[in-house]
């Protein structure tokens, strides 16, 4: 167990994070530390008004976007909108064990939002980032088979967990080769 705390945070006045699911949960701590220690923080969010519900109890300049990550234009669009470094984009929204749905763009939400969204907002960003990319995963990702012939469930039984699985091991994935590649 570490003792870091939220105390321990570098001073981050003049630099600007997104935290997306940045309206609950561990992504919504992250932005409330992050904006105490004085970053800006856009709250990158899919429902605007729990994001300035939760932008309402931060202390320091926050900001709430609309971001879906189960649409890519949504994605597309967020991304196209932005201008102006990121020291820190915080991978951190995601849903866990639904039945079996799909995206907007017709994959299996798990793996849609909590991986391709993700990658892709991250590679749309890129350019952007001066600092760092971090991707929240799960112990679940031990649970995780990459079935690259049939990443949408299309063709066997669905299991929510093993899906979850899959998408958090794909996090995991993705974030070992961003950083081999940066």
């Amino acid at each position: 167990m570490t003792d870091f705390t939220t105390a321990d945070l570098p001073e981050m006045a003049g630099r600007s994070v997104i935290v997306t699911g940045a309206n609950s949960g561990i992504g919504r701590a992250t932005a409330h530390a992050l904006a105490g220690a004085g970053a800006r923080v856009v709250l990158a969010v899919r429902n605007l008004d729990k994001g300035r519900a939760a932008a309402a109890t931060m202390p320091g300049e926050t900001e709430v976007r609309e971001l879906d990550l189960a649409s890519l234009g949504s994605v597309r669009e967020f991304a196209a909108a932005w201008d102006g470094e990121i020291a820190l984009l915080i991978n951190n929204a995601g849903v866990m064990a639904p039945p079996l749905t799909r995206t907007a763009d017709g994959f299996e939400l798990q793996f849609g939002t909590n991986h391709l969204g993700h990658f892709a907002l991250t590679n749309l960003l890129l350019e952007y980032v001066t600092d760092r990319v971090v991707t929240v995963s799960s112990g679940m990702h031990r649970y995780g088979r990459i079935d690259f012939d049939d990443l949408n469930w299309e063709r066997k039984p669905y299991h929510a967990w093993r899906a979850y699985g899959q998408s958090k091991l794909s996090n995991l994935l993705f974030t070992a080769e961003l950083q081999r590649r940066l």
